[in-house]
């Protein structure tokens, strides 16, 4: 078989690049491969559930920008293709006078990323908004919301499949090598070989062994992190109304335990942060010597692990510990018990680490020759997906002279 362009990869960047090259480009035939048996099984499927707003991200960052524009353009999406989702708004809570300097700077970053109305509010405003919560004050963001990625995904593919009939879609195909050739590409997988004259890798926790197979020089790895969370109990869920997030630290390269309303009316607590020994390893116990040789064998991981020592160290503690990631939670919501709370899921976490251990990389796209690489499209990629699909549809129009 042999297609116009070949996508690699069925989480939602996949599908929202899937998408908008089709919409761009609707007499090419594309084909989109995923290794799973369903679309967005990995990151996509696994995470918070949350449109962010863009209130973290430097300011002109692709993270800033895309986050901002794919918010509004998925909120947008969700409406007209009816993908539950809810655009409740979030609290961001300091719980001590050392958080308030920083609660400050990220505000600020709000207001030069131009977020739509976010506002400083009192501990007694807090309360009117999550009244079990305890604060010194905080952050009002009414343009977070919450979503169902993996109903989203699955529409943009939809859409995609229905406006060329030549296009496809591949589950179960996992992609094994490439062998490049002047005209076209040849796509090696497990069903058997595809020729494809373009190709587009957006392959997240796997993004950098393909980037490898396809010739890419990379320095950097891919190391997954394993985020655990808890679940209130059905009693428990009215000391939740929506979303509320402590004052990140700084020092730490993630947002903190934060409670999640989700589309299906569950709240989430969580998560938290831990080295993962299987990149696609979603228990506290899996293993993958491959993995795990690739991530130990590089110095970037040791950098961060001496970085970030403490806190590594108390993220396993209370990645085994129901009562240390309760202690975390009663932080923000002192009245939550032990009978409040049991495990929920796990979700994993794709971070190219550079060589010093720094975690904080922009969103990272790269060509080389016929291909597109998504390197790196940590949180909040997600949230942003329409926007860097049609980044990446405006870069092939460039690169592959459509």
């Amino acid at each position: 078989m042999k297609y116009d362009i070949a996508v690699i990869g069925g989480g939602i960047i996949g599908a929202a690049t899937f998408y908008k090259l089709q919409k761009k480009f609707p007499n090419l035939s594309i084909a989109l491969f995923e290794k799973e048996q369903l679309l967005a099984d990995h990151q996509t499927g696994n995470n918070s559930g949350v449109l962010h707003s863009g209130l973290y991200y430097k300011p002109g960052s692709l993270k800033a920008r895309n986050c901002i524009d794919g918010r509004k353009e998925l909120v947008a999406f969700a409406k007209e293709y009816h993908i539950a989702h809810d655009v409740c708004g979030k609290v961001v809570v300091a719980t001590d006078q050392s958080e308030l300097p920083h609660m400050d700077k990220i505000f600020n970053t709000g207001i030069e990323n131009g977020i739509e109305g976010i506002e400083k509010i009192t501990a007694q405003q807090v309360n009117e908004i999550e009244p079990h919560v305890q604060s010194i004050g905080g952050i009002w963001v009414p343009v977070t919301g919450i979503i169902d990625f993996r109903a989203a995904t699955q529409k943009m593919v939809d859409l995609a499949l229905a406006a060329n009939h030549n296009s496809a879609l591949y589950t179960g195909c996992e992609v094994l090598g490439i062998e490049k050739g002047e005209a076209f590409s040849v796509v090696r997988t497990n069903k058997g070989n595809y020729q494809a004259s373009y190709l587009v890798f957006c392959a997240g926790l796997q993004a950098d062994r393909l980037a490898r197979k396809d010739g890419v020089k990379l320095k950097e790895k891919v190391v997954g992190f394993r985020g655990d969370y808890y679940e209130l109990t059905p009693e428990a869920r009215h000391k939740v109304k929506n979303l509320i997030y402590p004052v990140p630290n700084p020092d730490f390269p993630f947002l903190g335990v934060h409670f999640t309303r989700m589309t299906d009316g569950e709240i989430e607590c969580g998560p938290n942060a831990v080295f993962t020994f299987k990149r696609e390893g979603y228990g506290k116990t899996d293993f993958s010597i491959r993995d795990t040789y690739d991530a130990l064998s590089y110095k970037g991981t040791w950098k961060l692990f001496f970085n970030n020592m403490s806190f590594g160290i108390n993220e396993y503690r209370r990645a085994f510990s129901k009562k240390l990631f309760l202690k975390t939670l009663q932080r923000m919501i002192p009245s939550l018990t032990m009978e409040d709370i049991h495990p929920g899921r796990s979700g994993v976490r794709a971070l190219l680490l550079a060589e010093d251990g720094d975690t904080r990389d922009d969103f990272r796209i790269e060509y080389h020759g016929n291909s597109i690489h998504v390197l790196n499209a940590p949180s909040p990629a997600a949230t942003a997906s329409l926007a860097i699909g049609e980044y990446i549809a405006i870069e092939a129009k460039k690169h592959f002279n459509l």
